[in-house]
């Protein structure tokens, strides 16, 4: 948490959405996933916002910003790269959030 948001980022002097769950899956998971949002929305298994599991990802329709995406923690929270506060963790309840849902990916099957 706290690295800051940096469009094209992808290191801990700054980072935007699609680079930091890039890394978080190449770091953690030891997964390669793609590297722009607009790839990772296309890629992996759509599933419903009730479905969602700790490591899949949320995606986001921002007005003005375009798309945003965060990994999903459980408990209605995620991890994302924003960009007034850097890394730092949302709630899916928050209404601005609700409000510019999108859709969710899962790029992990039960086995991993």
């Amino acid at each position: 948490e706290g690295t800051p948001h940096r469009m094209g980022g992808a290191t801990r002097r700054g980072i935007d959405c699609s680079g930091f769950v890039q890394r978080l899956y190449r770091d953690i998971f030891n997964r390669q996933i793609p590297r722009s949002t607009a790839l990772q929305v296309k890629s992996g298994q759509t599933i419903g916002k009730n479905q969602l599991r700790t490591g899949d990802l949320v995606f986001f329709r921002l007005p003005y910003k375009g798309r945003h995406v965060g990994i999903y923690l459980g408990q209605a929270e995620f991890a994302h790269a924003s960009n007034s506060k850097g890394v730092t963790v949302s709630s899916l309840e928050e209404q601005y959030w609700r409000r510019n849902y999108w859709t969710a990916r899962r790029y992990l099957n039960a086995a991993n």
